[in-house]
């Protein structure tokens, strides 16, 4: 039996799968289907680059439809935050980074819906990972790309 992979998502970040698969499927399927119908128009599709485009596009949409659907059927809601003062996927906490002297709020989330211009770090990230089942008074050492950083866990919020 196949091992399935839970997507873990908090009620937004869920919201947000439906939302941009709804888009998908009504909004993006006809205008790449016009975008087809139109390049077919101009004859020969053996050198049609406007419609080997969009059959490259109908693939793309196709393909990111069948993720989010896959996403969606797997997915697991994470909370806020069940754990009280343990910091989990969920949990928003503010940290303080010693060596740059900064900082930082931080809502650790599945890797789908991690965006860190939005402080939104995935748990699988080395700041997310290192942080995860610590409280607030610890620090811990994050061994990132550039180099060793150590951060204060301050609050969870």
């Amino acid at each position: 039996m196949q091992n399935i992979k839970h997507t873990l998502v908090t009620a937004e970040g869920l919201e947000k799968l439906k939302n941009e698969l709804e888009y998908l499927k009504i909004t993006r399927r006809k205008e790449v289907a016009a975008a087809i119908k139109q390049a077919t128009a101009f004859g020969d599709l053996s050198e049609n680059s406007e419609y080997d485009e969009a059959k490259n596009e109908q693939a793309e949409v196709e393909n990111r439809i069948n993720e989010l659907e896959l996403m969606i059927a797997n997915a697991k809601i994470i909370s806020s935050n069940d754990s009280g003062n343990v910091i989990q996927v969920g949990t928003t906490v503010k940290v303080f980074f010693t060596k740059l002297d900064k900082e930082e709020k931080y809502k650790i989330v599945g890797s789908t819906e991690a965006n860190p211009f939005d402080n939104l770090i995935s748990d699988e990230s080395p700041v997310g990972k290192a942080l995860l089942g610590h409280v607030p008074g610890e620090s811990v050492t994050v061994v990132t790309p550039g180099g060793e950083m150590d951060i204060e866990i301050l609050e969870i919020l």
